[in-house]
């Protein structure tokens, strides 16, 4: 599990650079996203990923790990819309984002080595195009759960489900990593 924890911090730790930077530069431009529309934002990349997985090409010169990187931080965005009120302002200050990405990732980070002590780190044998497929099925989830104004029945309602994506894609990052790391 520590080898674990090493491998997610350091993923995580690159999802949060490269989100502050985009902070930097634009601000929080993203606040004007309805969850929905961060829903799809996630979506896209990963339709992008299967689709580069099942015809093993791509014209555009992005990284894979990059389309997992953005679903890693518009997930956690997703999470910080849906906690904020309704008539918090659009610019945040960059302490204040800052400290609600780290807030939101600590909670993931914990959900994960929750669930990790549970599956005892089953997803170390599942394929990378398996944890696409896991985060693709949980898109399609919110979907529904959003087209019923965030009501369930039964289910984990919305931030769950975004956790969940969130930690199946920082696993891909760990696989991917590993695979450059043993070629």
């Amino acid at each position: 599990m520590q080898k674990t924890l090493e491998q997610y911090d350091y993923q995580l730790k690159e999802c949060r650079s490269l989100f502050l930077k985009k902070n930097q530069d634009y601000g929080t431009a993203w606040r004007i996203l309805r969850p929905s529309s961060l829903t799809d934002q996630i979506f896209i990349k990963a339709s992008r990923i299967r689709q580069i997985q099942e015809t093993g090409s791509q014209r555009v010169d992005e990284p894979v790990s990059d389309a997992f990187i953005g679903i890693v931080n518009y997930s956690i965005l997703a999470n910080i819309q849906l906690e904020l009120p309704q008539d918090t302002e659009l610019e945040l200050a960059p302490d204040k984002v800052q400290k609600l990405y780290d807030q939101e990732a600590e909670i993931t980070r914990q959900l994960m080595i929750d669930k990790n002590h549970d599956y005892g780190e089953a997803w170390r044998d599942m394929r990378i195009s398996s944890l696409t497929d896991l985060i693709l099925m949980k898109l399609i989830r919110i979907r529904q759960i959003e087209d019923h104004d965030g009501k369930t029945l039964v289910s984990e309602g919305l931030p769950g489900n975004y956790r969940d994506i969130i930690n199946y894609a920082i696993f891909a990052l760990i696989k991917l990593e590993e695979k450059t790391t043993t070629l």
